[in-house]
């Protein structure tokens, strides 16, 4: 009982610095930098996209964490720059760690946040010229049963604009992977290759998208942090060339490799993030 009590005690803590950390949030634009010129943009208007002079999105960060097959608990973070339009990766750098918070539905930030964010920090305090302008993280952002997920945790806390890519639909406001198919499943032979997820509330969480042609799986995209649902999207096409948005591809296969060559150093007892 006591250790239910203080379980409870815990989550109700975590909660807490949520809702803290939701009071930052913004989920509109606000930024420097505009988008290329040749970006197609879900929104009619075109004010968004760069002219002569303006400073222009070239740098799109990508994070995803990989996890030993052996222990769970060993985990290599990774964090990838690449640049546009070419989506070539002009940065890259990792964390291998032991970790010691587990796993709870709901709070994947507190797990992972504290690997992914040195990376960044790291970046900053060097004046790295390649620092992101716009992050997208492999977990949700507006698209969370509190409506602040992996990415917001992240671009808030980095103040840095970021977007949530998630592979699979968090059941939030009505949300139902099954309803979300037949819509998707209507859209087949339409122009469209987007849906907005909107809940019972009308509160629109984010999108469902076939990121390429042929995709049969949809990949969700939600706000994170100074992002616009339509920029977010706008990127999130500009990024793909496969069902993930490269940036997060990328990370996903370097973080695997890192790990598969490396984790014995943790395995074997020496934790290199100390």
């Amino acid at each position: 009982m006591e250790g239910r009590q203080g379980s409870d005690e815990t989550l109700n803590s975590l909660v807490e610095i949520q809702q803290k950390l939701r009071k930052k949030l913004i989920t509109k634009d606000d930024f420097p930098w505009k988008l290329p010129a040749k970006a197609s943009s879900p929104s009619s208007s075109s004010s968004m996209q760069a002219e002569k002079g303006e400073e222009v999105l070239k740098y799109v960060g990508g994070v995803d964490m990989s996890f030993s097959k052996q222990d769970p608990s060993v985990a290599c973070g990774y964090l990838v720059i690449l640049e546009l339009p070419s989506l070539r990766v002009v940065y890259e750098d990792c964390s291998l760690v032991k970790l010691r918070v587990p796993y709870v539905p709901g709070f994947l930030a507190f797990r992972e946040a504290p690997v992914l964010l040195p990376l960044l920090d790291k970046m900053k305090k060097n004046q790295n010229p390649f620092y992101p302008q716009v992050l997208l993280v492999d977990g949700n952002g507006l698209l969370h049963p509190r409506g602040f997920g992996l990415a917001c945790h992240i671009g808030v806390m980095a103040n840095l604009p970021s977007i949530g890519i998630g592979k699979n639909l968090h059941h939030v406001d009505g949300l139902t992977q099954s309803g979300v198919r037949e819509l998707l499943k209507a859209q087949e032979n339409k122009v469209e290759d987007l849906i907005n997820l909107t809940g019972d509330s009308g509160f629109i969480w984010g999108v469902a998208m076939r990121s390429t042609q042929g995709s049969l799986k949809p990949i969700f995209v939600s706000v994170g942090h100074r992002v616009s649902i339509y920029t977010a999207v706008v990127i999130v096409k500009m990024t793909c060339k496969h069902r993930v948005p490269e940036p997060i591809r990328q990370a996903d296969i370097r973080s695997r490799d890192y790990l598969q060559k490396h984790q014995m150093s943790v395995l074997g007892g020496w934790d290199c993030s100390e």
